[in-house]
């Protein structure tokens, strides 16, 4: 039996062909072709009107000529946001409107030139705008549709819209004097003479052959399997060759294989499957060191026929919707202060010194100067002088003692007295004495031999919350017998950085007028601050629950 084509009126043998309009050997004459590009010269950031789909729109292809920073949006006539609205720029992949389901495409944007884009078969149920995000200079937008000849309107903007307007008076206005003004507002249209015209009552379908008796035949034997358990799959009807009267299956080459029916899919556990929690990537934190915020996307979705979907948020009630916010921290912030002012000269003539106290502050806590804050540090002390002695004085240093470390650094110390010199005797006078003289150091850092490369950290910085569990964190470093930066500290004796805190429950609130006013109020009740009634009320929740675990933390100040 010879082989005979299948057209789309389903005879053998057929030439029939659907055209453009999804017409069976229709001449296309039943839709049009309507599309444009969008080049308007737009000057401010906002959203602009590109184009309106009218409804029954079938084919809508929207596409950025070239890559930018600017972004498609799709919103109902109605106002409801389809596609980035709100400011919100949403992930690439399927999301439902007017009818249909548009494709949203974003190439990569390093190995890609190509803009973003719409797709949707169609047909819309209602009117969508095209909006552009505009950020950067307009590289062009390519829109295509099709409409029905019956329902087609014109493509033209409202006479109180202009291509580039900004929607709802947000930022961003329109060229109205621009060139290309003519072709959005006349996008050409197609019709006759794309594909060739058929005649449908010139063709007749070819008889199909005279079926002959044979001693076998094709039944049907079941179907293949679902190719899912819910979302919507397909199978397949499985046909077996037997004899016509014992029905007892043979080979396949004993039955025509010109009369074995057609093989058609057929849709199968056609129940949706349950939503769920689409979960996208944390933003970077909003500070570079100390306590910060990050964001993530959290999307309900759900699968039907192979297409992951975002649905509306209500189909997943059913499940705990995951944090969308988290406190951060990259590193502890740490910095110089000066903690006092200059004291008084230390000697009333002569030489003398001034000092001050610097103290380096890691999160507003004390700390040792190696865990963060460098070698910038302010002075502590500084020379003053009061004007010449006349007493014959003068400072006597020993010798230094041994140093006090085997290796590495250490300190060795020497006896300095005040002494006033006779003819042949000295005698031993106050200190304050010898305040006009230059004091020889009666300490000094010292080094008999590299001990090499040991691991410093920083005090825990204070939690992340204060109940229910946080986290809080510490500076580790390797560091040489300089107090520079070293890689040759054995890495499985490395101090942890990171550890979990404040575990316990958080007990209910007591007083409904009793609140926190900010997020961090756990690092008030780790400062002991409640104590204070600026903070306590500030951070009236967290102080009354720390007040209620341990009576007597609120002292009187």
């Amino acid at each position: 039996m010879g082989v005979f084509s299948l057209g789309c009126d389903d005879y053998l043998g057929s030439d029939k062909v659907m055209d453009k309009c999804g017409v069976c050997g229709g001449d296309n004459t039943t839709c049009k072709v309507v599309s444009g590009v969008f080049k308007h010269t737009l000057m401010q950031v906002g959203y602009h009107k590109v184009v309106e789909i009218p409804e029954g729109a079938t084919k809508i292809n929207i596409t950025e000529m070239i890559k930018s920073r600017n972004y498609l949006a799709l919103r109902t006539r109605s106002g409801r946001s389809i596609i980035n609205g709100n400011w919100a720029i949403d992930r690439p992949g399927k999301y439902e409107g007017v009818g249909t389901m548009f494709t949203y495409r974003r190439p990569n944007e390093i190995s890609s030139t190509a803009g973003e884009s719409f797709i949707a078969e169609g047909p819309t149920n209602e009117i969508a705008d095209v909006y552009m995000i505009y950020q950067q200079p307009n590289p062009g937008v390519h829109y295509e549709f099709i409409l029905p000849v019956e329902n087609l309107i014109s493509s033209q903007l409202p006479a109180d819209r202009r291509p580039g307007d900004p929607l709802n008076g947000q930022l961003g206005v329109s060229d109205s004097s621009n060139p290309n003004r003519e072709e959005y507002e006349n996008p050409h249209s197609q019709g006759r003479g794309d594909y060739p015209g058929r005649n449908p009552e010139s063709h007749v379908p070819a008889a199909p052959p005279p079926r002959r008796q044979r001693d076998y035949n094709w039944k049907q034997a079941g179907t293949t399997e679902c190719t899912a358990t819910c979302g919507r799959g397909s199978r397949f009807v499985i046909f077996r060759c037997v004899h016509r009267v014992s029905h007892e299956e043979v080979s396949d080459g004993l039955c025509d294989s010109g009369s074995k029916p057609s093989t058609e899919e057929e849709p199968c556990n056609v129940q949706a499957c349950p939503a769920f929690w689409d979960i996208g990537e944390w933003s970077e934190c909003s500070k570079t060191c100390g306590l910060g915020m990050q964001h993530r996307q959290v999307l309900c979705r759900q699968v039907y026929a192979n297409r992951t979907l975002t649905v509306q948020p209500n189909r997943c009630q059913h499940l705990e919707k995951p944090e969308t916010t988290s406190t951060c921290q990259l590193k502890i912030c740490s910095e110089w202060q000066i903690r006092t002012e200059w004291s008084s000269c230390s000697a009333d003539c002569g030489v003398g010194v001034r000092s001050r106290s610097v103290l380096c502050m890691t999160n507003h806590i004390s700390s040792l100067p190696l865990e963060g804050c460098g070698h910038e540090r302010p002075a502590e002390a500084m020379a003053c002088n009061n004007g010449p002695c006349e007493s014959r004085v003068q400072w006597f240093a020993g010798s230094w003692s041994q140093c006090s470390a085997e290796c590495g650094s250490g300190t060795q110390q020497r006896e300095v007295v005040c002494l006033q010199k006779s003819e042949d005797s000295f005698t031993v006078l106050q200190p304050f004495e010898c305040a006009s003289l230059e004091r020889p150091l009666n300490q000094q850092t010292c080094s008999l031999k590299a001990c090499g490369a040991k691991w410093y950290h920083t005090d825990w910085s204070s939690c992340s919350k204060s109940c229910e569990g946080g986290f809080r964190v510490r500076e580790v470093r390797c560091l040489s017998d300089d107090m520079t930066t070293s890689e040759h500290c054995e890495a499985q004796l490395r101090p942890d950085e990171r550890e979990t805190c404040n575990t316990e429950p958080c007990a209910p609130e007591i007083d409904e007028n009793c609140r926190d006013k900010y997020f961090n109020c756990n690092v008030v009740v780790q400062a002991r601050l409640c104590v204070y009634n600026y903070y306590k009320a500030a951070c009236c929740a967290s102080c009354t629950r720390v007040a209620n675990r341990h009576p007597g933390f609120l002292g009187r100040r």
